[in-house]
């Protein structure tokens, strides 16, 4: 048994945005205790207003190697791309 923490990812949300973004990642023995950690960390300048951590252990994440395999079907579906569809000049930019 490893007598290491556990590994966390912090994403913080800042004080305009409205999604949360990785800012990096610590470890600790507890979720409150990461929160805490982070909060002192990586938000020193006030610069969040909300902390997500979860441990590194949970994430699941595809391979870099099935990029094709894994994105290619969004490329048969020219439907879903803004130029499959007009515009109307009224409507500005978008």
């Amino acid at each position: 048994m490893s007598s290491e923490w556990p590994l966390w990812e912090v994403f913080i949300r800042g004080q305009h945005g409205l999604n949360h973004r990785h800012v990096g990642s610590l470890h600790a023995p507890s979720a409150e205790m990461a929160i805490q950690n982070a909060r002192d960390v990586y938000t020193r300048r006030n610069e969040g207003v909300s902390i997500w951590v979860v441990r590194s252990n949970d994430i699941a994440a595809s391979a870099p190697s099935d990029k094709g395999p894994l994105f290619e079907p969004s490329n048969a579906k020219v439907y879903r791309h803004p130029t499959f569809f007009d515009i109307p000049d009224d409507v500005g930019h978008m």
